[in-house]
Order: C-alpha cells, then structure tokens, then sequence
C-alpha cells in the first residue's frame, strides 16, 4: 500500500482567497520544488537549507513566473508525514493554484488521494491510528467540545491509555504461551492474582471508555432538541430568540410552519441542532397534515424534545394540554422532556402561579422578550454529563473505536470468567489473543487494507 511516490495537493480551501497553501510530500518533493523554485536573494537551492525555514521567491517555468510565493520546508524525518516536505504559500487565486499544481505534475507528482498525507504519516509511525483519526474530528469540529476532545485524541491520549493496558495483557499472555511450551512440567509463570488485578483494571477501563461514547456522540454529532406544541403557541419565535435571528417566519396565523426548519447553536461548548416543527392538531389541510406527520418523525429522531404551550392557554383549558403531554411522555418515556409555558408576559403573578402547581416542571417562558431563554439554555446543559469533559477525561466518539471496544470488552470478560474458573493456560490464551486484537484494531498495530481504506477516504485531499 506504501508508495514512494511525491504527492501533491491543495491544502487550503479551493476557491479563491488571500493565500493558498499547496503540500508535497515524498522522497523527491524538494528536488521538484528546487526545479521550480528562483529565490529572491543568492538564487538558493531549497535542499541546501535547513528544515523548517521559510524562503521567498518566484515559481517559474522556464521564463514564465507563475507567482511571488513563499516555500516552507521540512526535511524527514521531522515532518508531519515523515518524508520530505514543501508547502508553497501563494496568492489565493484560483488559477494560480491550479497553475502551479498542474507544473509540479508535469515536474513529477502525482494527484494525492484523500487523507494521503496523513496516511503516510501513520505508516510512517508519526502517529498511530487513533490519533489520526482525531485529524479529521479536529477539521471537523465546530464547538469547543468536540473540539477539546478532538485535540486531546491527537496528542494521544485515548490511544496511550488503550496502549499500556495492551503492553500490561501482552506481558501476561508471554509469560502464559511460555507455560503451554513447559506443559508436562505444570509450571506456572503467570502470577493468576496479578493477573487477575489487571483483568479487573481492564474491565473497568474499558466499561468507563464504553459508557463515555454516550457522551461523546452527542458531543461530536450535535444534540438534536425538537421543539413541540399546538400551532400559534410560539416555536418559530423561540427558535429565533434562541439564534438571536429571524430564522423562522413568525405569523399570527395558526399552521404559519408546514415543514421542519433545523439550525445549530453552540451553548456552553456544546453543538445543539434545533429543529422548530409544525404544529400538532386536528387538521384538514394536506401540506400541514404532511408537516405533522414530519414533526412526530422529528421527535423520534431527537434526543430531547421541548414540549412548549401558550400559558393563557395553561388558565383556561388546561386539560387539553396536560393530554398532550401525557401522550409524548408515553409514546418517548425515555426520551427528555422540557415542558415550557410561553407567553408568560400575558398573565399576572397569581396565574402564574396557579400554572405552576398545576403541572409540574414547568418552565416559564416569553420568547417575544427573551425571559427564561436563559434558564431553557441552562436546562438543556444539564441534560448532557459533561462532567467526564470538565475533568479532561478521555471520551471515545469515534464508532470504529467504540465497536472495538465492545468486542474487546467481551472478550476480556471471557479471560476473566476463565481465571475464575480455573482454566487451563491454552484456553486463556485464546480469549486473551482476541482481546489484544481489538486493542490493535483501535492504534493501528492491526490493520488492512480496506480498513485504512475505508478511513482515509473520509478526509479531505489535503490533509
């Protein structure tokens, strides 16, 4: 799978812009950018210089001077990817770049495919699997959650913790195949009480990183709230005080949303995806009868639901009210429920008392003057355990990774169920090969093809 070819590739945004950065890597990237590259001063070649410096001059093809550029070089093996590397700096015109990329294929290179770079720099031993597979969460991310986790995965923390408990299960099960090869002696070199210390050490590690993918989901994924009720009761208005913008269109007409508007929202570090739906009632209407159709669907794809209701609403027919949400909480009992009376600025301190001891956990709310925006936002952090991230925990959000540790898991529960039961070693040592497997499986010292395949195609060209 590893060539020795130079790569190439747009490292920036394609479009136009004030710069553009395009990579080389490869065993002949500085020898193709010196065949293009005129200094400004003492025409220097860039395979004299030392790693990581930065060089101006011209790109020119024979007298043509494609750009003013400036080139960065990084020699192997301290690079990102381990080989030679060249990043040019020039101007963000979009036919500059694609200039210059199209010289350096005539100078030798060849197109790099999605993730490349970082590939070369996992068979490179720059990084493990994990960690670069973090790269990609770390473009990816868009709150400064998913971002903090991202980062900590690319320093290697999740992958140092799965690789020391691998290094600990490998000793032991050394020390157990070096028994199988004593067998008629009926020695053991594997102290069963140590063993069985790591194992219950392994099962907890893994139970926590298991339970944290909970977490981790929703955090890299967003959290998809939808927001509920009667028509006319105010979900368009709370969707704009909550984006502090006219995303929805507001109307005094009842049925004024037909269809599901999403966006996102950050709050306290945490993605949140809004989904403001058509109102739920008796209706003839087949466009509105087709939104509310959409509305129970979108309740079934949230994670939380906000069931809002016009709070005069809440004096007069209060009953009608309290059977709707009696039918969302039996139709998603597991699912949170936020129950929020809005349009609170319309009643008086007495009424809305009297709301709040008739149904309980309600919130107040006016989404015209932004009271209880606030406290709602509060309510929906409080929904997510972010304790593991406050206290810089490791959490998986990776699925590959949380699959892996599944069937770790089990078969770590297999070892452990053999020691208690007094197994003999070769039977141990098959359940514990498997576990050191799925260990593998999630840094990169087990890999194939496909499944590097199946990675890197996810990342963009440049990276």
């Amino acid at each position: 799978m590893f060539h020795q070819d130079t790569i190439v590739a747009l490292a920036t945004p394609s479009g136009s812009g004030a710069i553009a950065i395009i990579r080389l890597s490869g065993k002949d990237a500085i020898a193709i950018a010196d065949s293009c590259f005129q200094s400004v001063k003492n025409n220097k070649l860039l395979k004299d210089q030392a790693t990581h410096t930065i060089h101006l001059g011209h790109i020119v093809e024979d007298k043509r001077v494609y750009d003013e550029v400036l080139v960065s070089v990084f020699k192997n093996p301290n690079s990102y990817t381990g080989e030679d590397v060249v990043e040019v700096s020039c101007h963000g015109s979009a036919y500059i770049q694609q200039e210059i990329i199209q010289l350096f294929l005539r100078k030798g290179c060849r197109m790099a495919n999605a993730g490349e770079f970082t590939l070369r720099a996992f068979l490179n031993g720059k990084l493990d699997l994990s960690q670069a597979e973090a790269v990609a969460d770390l473009i990816a991310s868009d709150n400064e959650a998913s971002h903090q986790i991202a980062m900590q995965q690319m320093r290697g923390g999740f992958s140092s913790e799965i690789a020391k408990l691998r290094e600990e299960l490998l000793n032991f099960a050394s020390l157990i195949e070096l028994e199988l090869d004593f067998a008629e002696e009926d020695v053991e070199f594997a102290d069963r009480t140590q063993f069985k210390s790591l194992v219950d050490r392994i099962v907890f590690v893994l139970k926590r990183l298991i339970d944290s993918f909970a977490v981790g989901n929703v955090i890299k994924n967003g959290i998809p709230v939808a927001i509920v009720g009667e028509p006319n009761v105010g979900k368009s208005t709370l969707l704009n005080a909550l984006l502090n913008e006219e995303r929805a269109i507001v109307s005094d007409i009842a049925g004024t949303t037909r269809d599901t508007i999403e966006d996102e929202l950050s709050i306290g570090g945490i993605g949140f995806r809004f989904i403001d739906t058509a109102g739920i009632r008796e209706t003839e209407d087949v466009v509105e009868s087709i939104g509310i159709k959409k509305t129970f669907e979108k309740i079934e794809q949230s994670q939380v639901t906000i069931y809002l209701f016009d709070s005069t609403k809440g004096i007069t027919d209060l009953k009608s009210i309290q059977i709707e949400l009696e039918k969302i909480k039996n139709k998603y009992p597991q699912k949170p429920l936020l129950i929020i009376a809005n349009k609170i600025d319309l009643l008086d301190d007495s009424q809305l008392a009297t709301l709040q001891q008739q149904i309980e956990d309600v919130q107040l709310l006016s989404a015209k003057t932004g009271f209880g925006v606030e406290q709602l936002t509060d309510s929906l952090l409080n929904l997510i355990n972010t304790g593991a991230l406050r206290n810089n925990e490791t959490i998986v959000t990776n699925t590959r990774h949380y699959d892996a540790l599944l069937k770790a898991f089990e078969e770590v529960q297999k070892v452990k169920y053999g020691l208690d039961s007094g197994l003999s070693g070769d039977l141990l040592a098959i359940d514990i090969r498997q576990t050191l497997y799925h260990f593998g499986e999630i840094t990169g010292e087990i890999t194939n093809d496909d499944l590097l395949g199946n990675i890197f195609a996810n990342f963009c060209i440049g990276k």
